[in-house]
């Protein structure tokens, strides 16, 4: 028989982090989270995101074993400012039962009717900066730090139960040797000249943090139109400052401004954390820390995860300027490879930045939805 469990106490909330870590132990490919960032976001002293939105965590029992756990969210941003009548599901993981995963999202579909919702889309988390979908394809390959992996089961559950496809993502890589500056070196004196624009770029994290709000205000600017964008607030702003960029290697951060000192255009890359993620298992201390700075000192893997460009410079070559950066820190730094983060399939535009490159599909990944 199985039983459901709503997480209400500190030791519940521990075993709902850490259940990932049985059902993926030793597994080659999953990338174990940080135990405490975790915790963290599920704490709503410290996370911003339940200003504007709420979230019930729970745990499935079978003979009193874990084998299973989702959290049902509303975002209340989306639902009375954007008018989706939604519920989120996130953090969604199961052993091979679909009626674990039956009764784990009959919870999400309560929450869902009681503030009378129409449909239910997973798995997502509170915002657009949390990890995003379901892996359909690519299982065979490693993770990241910034999505969730699965097993192939996964998508079998939600569409045995009902579910179809809501938004479809795509993740793709290259070898750096792909890159040919002749696609850009030029485009970009001509780009500079044409729109007076000027490229900024780091060397100590301290420098950054004036620009961060900025980048953020541009990053919710960019992305409006996208139909799965909530916007980011000033206290979210604030946290995902704490949280991120210090991870992150200043030169691996590109602003691009106009004469009168506007941000028209940001990039951001990662180091690729996923091995030395493995390693750490969870823990930074004693030695996950060592791991985490020896991967942003020396990955030759590095991850795009934001790229935005104000809506009046996109179509204008102005992402030149940030690739020429690029290749010279990638060029010095010997990077071999480049990852893409998911990016919505529709998003025709940023498939277009990348085009020159020959970039491979690698994963795909979707969220599903229902009517309630």
């Amino acid at each position: 028989m199985i039983t459901v469990v709503e997480v209400n106490s500190k030791k519940l909330l521990l075993d709902y982090v850490k259940f990932p870590f049985k059902l993926y132990k030793n597994h080659k490919y999953w990338v174990p989270p940080l135990i405490n960032e975790e915790l963290n976001t599920f704490n709503k002293q410290t996370n911003p995101a339940f200003e504007n939105a709420e979230a019930t965590l729970y745990l499935a029992y079978i003979n009193n074993e874990i084998v299973g756990r989702i959290a049902a969210i509303i975002n209340w941003d989306e639902v009375n400012n954007q008018h989706k009548k939604k519920v989120r599901f996130g953090w969604f993981d199961v052993i091979d039962d679909v009626e674990v995963t039956k009764v784990l999202l009959e919870k999400v579909y309560e929450l869902g009717k009681k503030n009378n919702l129409e449909y239910v889309e997973g798995p997502i988390g509170f915002s657009n900066l949390d990890k995003v979908g379901v892996l359909t394809e690519g299982f065979d390959e490693i993770g990241s730090m910034i999505t969730w992996y699965n097993y192939p089961y996964y998508k079998e559950h939600l569409e045995k139960l009902g579910f179809i496809k809501e938004k479809e993502y795509i993740e793709s890589k290259f070898p750096f040797k792909n890159v040919k500056p002749v696609f850009f070196k030029k485009a970009q004196d001509l780009i500079k000249a044409r729109y007076q624009l000027k490229s900024l770029v780091f060397t100590k994290t301290k420098d950054i943090m004036p620009y961060v709000d900025k980048m953020f205000d541009l990053f919710n600017n960019s992305y409006a139109s996208l139909s799965s964008f909530v916007a980011i607030t000033d206290t979210q702003k604030e946290y995902f400052k704490k949280k991120y960029i210090s991870f992150i290697n200043p030169e691996y951060i590109i602003f691009i401004e106009d004469k009168n000192k506007n941000l028209v255009a940001f990039s951001i890359v990662m180091p690729s954390f996923a091995e030395a993620l493995q390693k750490a298992n969870g823990k930074l201390f004693p030695f996950g820390f060592y791991h985490m700075l020896k991967a942003r000192k020396n990955s030759k893997e590095v991850l795009f995860y934001l790229i935005g460009v104000a809506p009046e410079y996109q179509n204008k070559g102005v992402h030149s300027l940030i690739f020429n950066e690029y290749y010279e820190t990638f060029t010095r730094k010997g990077i071999t490879n480049c990852i893409r983060t998911p990016e919505l399939e529709d998003n025709i535009a940023i498939q277009n930045l990348w085009k020159h490159f020959d970039p491979v599909i690698s994963k795909r990944r979707r969220t599903y939805r229902i009517n309630l």
